[in-house]
């Protein structure tokens, strides 16, 4: 009786799975995208929130994520604050445009509503087709040497020069050292394809670096009170910049992201599972968690890549996100050994991750320039600029410019040339 009312419920049995199966494809994908605690924590941490609540604040955002999906969506796609974005959040909004942290969640708040908007409406199939794969494709790259960058900077292998922007580090120093031995075995567990091999080069690394006396483990109870510290995040956002211009293109830029990047995924993933018929549930679903993760706290999630890991295990249905959302809650006791991660036992994953998404860069047809320049100056100024915007920025304005001068503007949409023109006002305005 009570498998067939989980069957009405889920269709678990229908899609050829077992409850069982579920589960340990919930199991196996929480433990494939674990390591988004600490990395996703320490980047928010990077924008001022402080350590302790940040984990809060990821693990509570990924608990929401995988309950939306598991109970609405009864799909085993996997919600988290997304890699790439949250690096958004901090090095573009925070530091760069000069928004505080409780600002930059009201980005993500009006963002996660536009998202919605164009999720529950047709918007959703005009953005897809009005913009080019191209400029899609090379916001992914971008994305990905933007967290290669921060990688190494956070591993000290990469430090501001003294005659140029930036330059070697001291690789005989302790911490450099620590990043090199964590980042060789981070690569052999990668390639060899180990279980988990992310969160046990968290571990490793946080263990190298305590035998070279960068980590104190007495600190771990320093942890115990850690959800005092939430308090001041939980709904911390601050609508006070909303009238500047700099809010609004924070909010442009990151919706359009979100978007893109979720269209990528969630209509891939979906594909796999050969439920193409769902996109729209699956897309509707990841527009509300991105809203709930502003009021939680954090960058906002997305359907991310690991997901494919517990397709593989033999998910089907919401049993396994919403298992994979519950062993989240259950992360909670281990918030104190969070806090103490190093910088050198995180950097390899940002740069592998990072590496990963430059594959991207095969689908872009580089051959024809009309294409392959605009996407170029994404893929650069993305890292160079040290923003996100305004590398997509350039190579929106780019686009409709170098098809008008090739003798193609027909291929430009007219959403794309009012996307260009708004990006183009934005650095005018700027420069007056």
């Amino acid at each position: 009786m009570f498998k067939e009312k989980i069957n009405q419920l889920t269709g678990v049995y229908d899609k050829g799975s077992t409850i069982k199966q579920e589960i340990l494809a919930g199991c196996v994908s929480f433990f494939t995208i674990v390591y988004i605690i600490a990395v996703n924590s320490t980047i928010l941490a990077d924008a001022g929130m402080p350590i302790e609540a940040a984990v809060w604040a990821t693990i509570l955002t990924s608990v929401a994520g995988g309950l939306l999906m598991g109970l609405w969506g009864n799909l085993p796609l996997i919600l988290v604050p997304g890699m790439g974005v949250n690096a958004m959040f901090t090095y573009t909004f925070v530091h760069s445009m000069g928004l505080s942290w409780q600002e930059a969640l009201a980005v993500v708040f009006i963002s996660g509503l536009l998202f919605a908007i164009i999720a529950f409406t047709r918007l959703s199939k005009v953005l897809s087709t009005a913009i080019p794969g191209s400029l899609k494709d090379a916001i992914s790259v971008g994305l990905g040497l933007f967290l290669a960058l921060i990688g190494l900077e956070k591993s000290q292998l990469i430090v501001k020069g003294e005659h140029s922007l930036i330059s070697l580090g001291d690789i005989s120093s302790l911490e450099v050292l620590a990043f090199l031995l964590t980042f060789v075995l981070a690569i052999i567990l990668f390639v060899r394809n180990v279980p988990g091999n992310f969160l046990i080069t968290i571990f490793a690394g946080t263990g190298i670096a305590w035998m070279f006396g960068l980590v104190d483990f007495s600190q771990l109870s320093a942890g115990t009170e850690s959800s005092a510290a939430y308090n001041s995040l939980f709904a911390g956002l601050s609508f006070e910049s909303i009238s500047s211009f700099t809010f609004w293109t924070a909010v442009f830029s990151l919706t359009m992201v979100l978007v893109f990047e979720n269209i990528g995924l969630i209509s891939g993933q979906l594909s796999e599972l050969n439920q193409s018929e769902k996109y729209s549930k699956a897309f509707r679903v990841s527009s509300i968690s991105a809203i709930f993760s502003s009021i939680f706290g954090s960058s906002p999630t997305v359907s991310t890549v690991e997901t494919a890991a517990g397709i593989t295990a033999g998910g089907r249905t919401g049993i396994t996100s919403l298992t994979s959302g519950l062993l989240f809650l259950v992360s909670i006791f281990f918030i104190p050994f969070v806090t103490i991660i190093p910088g050198s036992a995180i950097a390899p994953i940002l740069i592998i991750i990072g590496g990963l998404m430059l594959q991207n860069v095969r689908n872009i047809n580089l051959q024809d320039l009309s294409e392959g320049i605009p996407a170029f100056l994404i893929i650069i100024m993305i890292p160079f600029s040290y923003s996100i915007a305004d590398g997509i920025a350039f190579g929106f304005i780019a686009y409709p410019i170098v098809k008008i001068v090739v003798g193609k503007a027909n291929h430009v949409s007219l959403p794309l040339y009012v996307i260009a023109g708004l990006f183009l006002l934005n650095f005018i305005l700027h420069g007056v």
